[in-house]
């Protein structure tokens, strides 16, 4: 996907408004490189299909009863700001442990005028206290096993997990059958026909009963 077709692909499912602020979010990003390595540079001229198209895809796959949304490792706003844009009635809680990060992803929020709806957590994973959110993404966050064992806790009997892996989705299955039980499905990215992504409902150790909300 080129980066005229990325921008078409998300022009035919947003509203101006919101390709606008798209477009803020893909500006900032290039702002910010100088002062920070928030995406690989020999991406940033592609931010459109590498990132924003790839982000914005995980949307569709939540329900529209889906309220809040935990995005791990947030990094630059992908997927977890481009989420918030692209489903304004979610409360998208953003995790990034890097200070300078944490800071970009707040002011970004602030200046999108989403800072309402977007709590960024500028902390370790481990060291925030539990609650539950219906999604979960992570983008390049960690392996799917230790992701898995890292953020069960924030999930419930419903919540549905939307995990971009590249070309490793498969290998990252395996690793982790008969350790975790649920419905793991792997969706090819829109992107990159050679990308997947793996969704997964009913996410438990190996063994457990599910539970509640």
């Amino acid at each position: 996907m080129i980066e005229a077709e990325a921008q078409g692909w998300v022009a035919d499912r947003v509203s101006r408004e919101t390709f606008g602020q798209l477009g803020e979010l893909a500006e900032h990003v290039r702002a910010e490189m100088p002062r920070q390595n928030l995406i690989a540079a020999s991406t940033a001229e592609h931010i459109w299909a590498r990132h924003i198209v790839d982000s914005a895809q995980l949307a569709a796959f939540a329900p529209q009863t889906t309220r809040s949304w935990l995005d791990l490792g947030s990094g630059a706003g992908f997927p977890g700001l481009v989420v918030a844009l692209v489903r304004p009635e979610l409360h998208v809680t953003l995790v990034e442990s890097r200070r300078k990060r944490a800071e970009f992803l707040a002011a970004t929020a602030d200046a999108l005028g989403v800072s309402d709806r977007v709590e960024v957590r500028g902390q370790r994973l481990e060291l925030i206290g539990e609650s539950t959110f219906d999604a979960i993404s992570a983008r390049a966050f960690a392996p799917l096993g230790r992701l898995l064992s890292l953020a069960h806790r924030f999930s419930h009997e419903r919540t549905i997990w939307l995990l971009p892996k590249g070309r490793s989705a498969v290998s990252e299955l395996e690793a982790v059958d008969g350790s975790w039980q649920g419905d793991f499905q792997v969706v090819p990215s829109v992107t990159d026909s050679d990308a997947a992504i793996i969704v997964a409902r009913e996410v438990q150790p190996q063994g457990k009963g599910l539970k509640g909300r």
